[in-house]
């Protein structure tokens, strides 16, 4: 099992050296020696906002497009010699599903097994398995444009698996779904990983993933500025801390006592009421501020040890949240579909 095999001794199903790719005439680079490898049957997760080369990249490591220099390999094969036998073991799908809204689910399906050169049997069949699988038999008949936007995307992630890839790129693939729809597909994903497929995801959701990455590559600007598991990246921008909600007359002498217990001056939101400050040692200096708030007569409205999240990663490494728009590159998005 992986979990037994050392992660440097692993097969590496994708590979990305030194990707760069330029927009404009060379005015906007997208990708600027970009970087990354991803193991046999694990998850890598692209984060970063939109405009910093994240589709892009997918683009390139999936044929559709070739870089300005730079090298890769898919399931040991280069991608720039033999974009053809790349495309025979990869599946795909991008941020909009890319289905025929006049045609049913299970037409569409079916045109998409006989575009992979599938026989009309075959290709039947493989439409029915994953209809069930994607929780979309019943709708089979049903015309796409009557699919709302989860039903959409379970369908254009089910095209995606006609020829059962090997390696899997999902480029954005909740955007626009609800919170419900957002989980149903996290679910759908986590399936496939379980049956041993190599995932590269870009996405801009935090949540996601923390929830779905084995490991995380960090986007900015056309490179990777950091990477490891989310536990690895979390732990870069300190350990645990303390955060208390006090009312507004107790602010100053909560700051004290903190600073008391920690050693460093507590960040304060005034506007929130809320303090924070590192916590060293853990649960220890929890119990710590626990006791002293009580000895200065201070009960918090609110308590908590939390640890960073992938937003403080984020926002230490690049200084912006991960939702935000490169203001630079937002032009070559809308005229060439996002990065």
């Amino acid at each position: 099992m992986w979990a037994q095999i050392p992660y440097r001794c692993r097969v590496k199903s994708i590979i990305a050296e030194n990707l760069v790719k330029h927009y404009r005439q060379g005015e906007v680079k997208a990708l600027d020696g970009l970087s990354l490898e991803v193991e046999e049957g694990t998850v890598l997760s692209l984060l970063g906002p939109n405009g910093a080369g994240k589709t892009t990249t997918v683009r390139i490591l999936s044929t559709l497009l070739r870089p300005d220099s730079g090298h890769a390999t898919i399931a040991g094969i280069d991608a720039l010699k033999d974009p053809a036998k790349v495309r025979s073991v990869i599946g795909l799908s991008g941020q909009y599903a890319a289905v025929d809204e006049t045609l049913t689910g299970w037409d569409n399906l079916v045109m998409f097994g006989r575009l992979y050169h599938l026989s009309t049997a075959q290709a039947q069949a493989r439409a029915t398995e994953l209809l069930a699988q994607f929780s979309l038999a019943d709708d089979a008949k049903r015309p796409i444009k009557t699919f709302s936007g989860g039903m959409r995307r379970r369908l254009d992630l089910a095209a995606s698996l006609i020829i059962k890839p090997r390696v899997l790129f999902l480029d954005e693939p909740t955007t626009g779904l609800d919170p419900r729809g957002r989980q149903e597909m996290w679910g759908v994903i986590e399936s496939l990983v379980s049956e041993g497929v190599t995932l590269l995801l870009t996405t801009q959701y935090l949540e996601e993933a923390d929830q779905l990455a084995d490991r995380i590559a960090v986007v900015d600007h056309g490179r990777v500025i950091a990477e490891g598991t989310s536990d690895e990246l979390k732990n870069r921008v300190g350990g645990e801390r303390i955060e208390v909600i006090v009312a507004e007359g107790d602010i100053a002498r909560t700051a004290e006592v903190m600073k008391r217990v920690s050693g460093v001056d507590a960040t304060i939101d005034n506007g929130l009421r809320r303090l924070a400050a590192p916590a060293p040692k853990g649960s220890q200096n929890l119990l710590e501020l626990v006791r002293e708030l009580d000895a200065e007569k201070i009960h918090p409205l609110d308590l908590a040890m939390k640890r960073p999240s992938l937003d403080d990663v984020f926002l230490s490494l690049t200084g912006r949240p991960a939702e935000e728009v490169l203001p630079e590159t937002d032009g070559v998005a809308a005229k060439g579909g996002k990065r």
